[in-house]
């Protein structure tokens, strides 16, 4: 019974180590931090033959120097040179090759294939000269062919996985770049489908205000309102102009999104994809304005395809209702089993733009957009203010 609270104490510092490597994991300070200290350790290696030899350094100094030159790896993504001249120096005083190892392949990484080149040149070059003079040790290499076989090999070693590393974080940068261009060009199109819907829909209403106000102001000719009916209708038209000007002469064009109306035939499109869709609108929904209806059409438009896309032949259910003043939409599917040819591949198949579109198209009616696994499966959930009945 003593030993249970322990082994608690043991699982919880455990747990807590776990959360602290996770936590670290991403964070350029602490790798940079622990390629320091494996660096050490294995310089500390050396520190008995450091102090035997006629150096003038004791066990307790060689550490103190090599740990001074071990925390200049802190700097090498800011200034991968600063370590390298140190690896230099060591390599003249005290032989130490492994410090050069590390900076090679930090010059390589975080300044590029033709510094780490040029690191490898002047470290065998100057390796190259000490080797020359008296006191270069005999287990660095006795002869040339010894020196070349231990020396060269490091250098070119580790500058060339510094190079590698280097190339693959350029890959993920441009990914990640890449990336956010499709997001953002998702985005304004998006704003652009936005903007056409509310030139035509606003477009429209504004047109009806203006002739209506033109009927009345003739129907009160003479009256004192016939005024403020022909200002009304006048700034109708003024109203309808300035919309075009905003949106017309920037380029949009096209047919406006489609309602809800238009839902039946996504779903018969869904289910010829391979993906039974199971549609429910509320009749109450009919009667919003045709900007939400045309924001639910483009959700349930974009979640079907992405069910086609991720997840094959999984039944995909879509609710649409009015409750409390508010549209609710909520569009989901089951996750394809791991292991089933449905599975998505650990790459992800798009970059995220339709998701981002969708969101985007949400919230520019002053709604609500989640989208993400729960419970087995995939669900987008979207809640719009319900607005006028038109």
């Amino acid at each position: 019974m003593d030993d249970l609270p322990a082994a608690e104490v043991s699982r919880k510092a455990a747990a807590a180590t776990r959360r602290l490597a996770r936590r670290c994991a991403g964070e350029s300070w602490a790798l940079d931090l622990l390629t320091a200290l494996s660096c050490l350790a294995l310089m500390a290696l050396d520190v008995p033959g450091l102090a035997a030899d006629d150096n003038s350094l004791n066990g307790p100094t060689a550490t103190l120097v090599l740990a001074a030159g071990a925390a200049t790896l802190l700097l090498r993504r800011v200034a991968p040179w600063v370590p390298f001249l140190v690896a230099l120096a060591l390599l003249g005083w005290l032989h130490e090759l492994t410090l050069a190892q590390f900076a090679l392949y930090s010059l390589a990484r975080h300044r590029g294939r033709a510094a780490g080149a040029a690191g490898v040149v002047v470290y065998v070059a100057f390796a190259y000269v000490m080797f020359t003079l008296p006191g270069w040790p005999v287990h660095r290499g006795d002869t040339l062919s010894e020196f070349l076989s231990l020396v060269v090999p490091i250098g070119a070693l580790a500058a060339g996985v510094g190079v590698a590393a280097n190339r693959q974080d350029l890959v993920r940068e441009l990914q990640a770049q890449r990336a956010e261009t499709q997001a953002l060009h998702a985005v304004q199109q998006e704003r652009a489908r936005i903007a056409r819907d509310v030139h035509d829909f606003v477009g429209r209403e504004l047109t009806l205000l203006s002739v209506r106000s033109q009927v009345l102001a003739r129907r009160a000719g003479g009256t004192p309102w016939a005024d403020g009916f022909e200002e009304l209708s006048e700034t109708g038209r003024s109203a309808h102009r300035m919309l075009n000007e905003i949106i017309v002469r920037r380029g949009v064009d096209g047919a406006p999104t489609p309602g809800l109306a238009a839902l039946p035939e996504l779903a018969e499109a869904g289910a010829r994809a391979g993906s039974p869709v199971d549609l429910h609108v509320d009749d109450a929904a009919y009667r919003l304005s045709p900007l939400r209806q045309a924001a639910v059409h483009r959700v349930v438009q974009e979640c079907l395809t992405n069910a086609a896309k991720h997840a094959p032949g999984e039944r995909v259910e879509v609710r649409v209702r009015v409750a409390a003043g508010r549209l609710l939409v909520r569009v989901g599917n089951p996750l394809p089993a791991v292991g089933t040819p449905a599975s998505p591949s650990p790459a992800p198949v798009s970059a995220g733009t339709g998701t981002a579109g969708m969101a985007e198209r949400v919230l520019a009616v002053g709604g609500t957009f989640s989208a993400g696994a729960r419970g087995g499966a995939y669900v987008v959930e979207a809640t719009l203010p319900s607005g006028d009945p038109v």
